[in-house]
């Protein structure tokens, strides 16, 4: 019964999806995941709809109004937001010694690892969209691959970090 639904549904979402998000500036990639991810637990809830295709259509736009609401919210910092408080010489060099030890971490990383931590570690205080852009993923990749990534990155200094102090 699903398998018939999303292959009955596949084209008219495309379809819809790439008309939306051009509107919103979303990908249209994210917009289909997003409106299945919303049939999905609404097979899992409610069952499946009672009109199909009209469902879609106002999920679409649904998703595509909380897009463009939560990209008009998104601003980049104006400064860097950690305290700058007490910036000895001692504290700087520590702060580099830490960056490039994280830097240097982020290189070893598997896959497009590197370069999505890059992304995410810029100055430039990229957003979501931005980096799904720069990198060619879907912006609603960005946050399952960057936690994937965290964890990689997190059992990579594990070892680094445990050696340097000592414990007791």
């Amino acid at each position: 019964m699903t398998h018939d639904l999303v292959a009955t549904l596949r084209p008219l979402l495309t379809a819809e999806a790439s008309a939306e998000a051009h509107a919103t500036g979303a990908e249209p990639g994210d917009l289909e995941q997003a409106v299945w991810l919303r049939l999905l637990e609404r097979l899992d809830t409610d069952g499946p709809p009672t009109d199909p295709q009209g469902w879609l259509r106002r999920a679409v736009r649904s998703e595509s109004r909380r897009t463009r609401r939560t990209t008009r919210l998104e601003r980049p910092y104006e400064t860097e937001p950690a305290d700058d408080v007490d910036r000895t010489p001692e504290r700087q060099a520590l702060a580099a010694a830490r960056g490039r030890a994280l830097r240097d971490a982020v290189r070893r990383l598997p896959g497009r690892c590197p370069r999505l931590m890059e992304a995410l570690l810029s100055p430039m205080d990229l957003t979501y969209r931005e980096i799904a852009g720069e990198l060619g993923i879907s912006q609603g990749s960005l946050g399952p691959e960057r936690s994937r990534c965290l964890g990689c990155l997190r059992r990579l200094l594990t070892p680094e970090v445990a050696a340097r102090g000592a414990r007791g």
